[in-house]
């Protein structure tokens, strides 16, 4: 028991121990307050109108970070187009429901359509893997 309870502080010890930024800070205003300060704003972020007014030009950029992971959108158009393109989806979908009801045949065919469509699903596995700047070694 003693061992769990040191495991979990630990585990709380690690989060604040990684808590380097200050909490955020909270203004109430009121429905007036707010508008005004949304029509001085003019359409600008209203934390960074608020930093600017402030701290004027000493106020220090804000770290922006992407709207997306995608690291190479070349990739992930060919992961895409190899979707839009194959018959993956149905042919999975089919062989769910053969294997639901009992009635598919373990043919040699049968083993190469299957072999066939996890060789597509690690491609595109592969491919969306690059496209968001993994290594195709990552991860499980």
């Amino acid at each position: 028991m003693s061992t769990l309870r040191s495991k979990f502080n630990g585990i709380a010890n690690e989060k604040t121990a990684k808590a380097k930024t200050p909490p955020p800070f909270s203004l109430r205003l009121t429905a007036e307050e707010r508008a005004r300060l949304e029509a001085d704003a003019a359409g600008a972020p209203l934390g960074g109108y608020i930093r600017k007014r402030l701290f004027g030009e000493a106020a220090s950029p804000r770290k922006r970070r992407g709207n997306s992971p995608v690291k190479d959108g070349e990739a992930l158009g060919r992961l895409v187009g190899a979707l839009g393109q194959s018959r993956l989806s149905a042919n999975l979908n089919q062989l769910a429901k053969a294997v639901n009801t009992g009635s598919l045949p373990v043919t040699p065919e049968t083993e190469a359509e299957i072999k066939q469509a996890c060789q597509a699903v690690t491609v595109m596995r592969e491919e969306l893997l690059r496209a968001l700047g993994k290594s195709p070694g990552d991860g499980p």
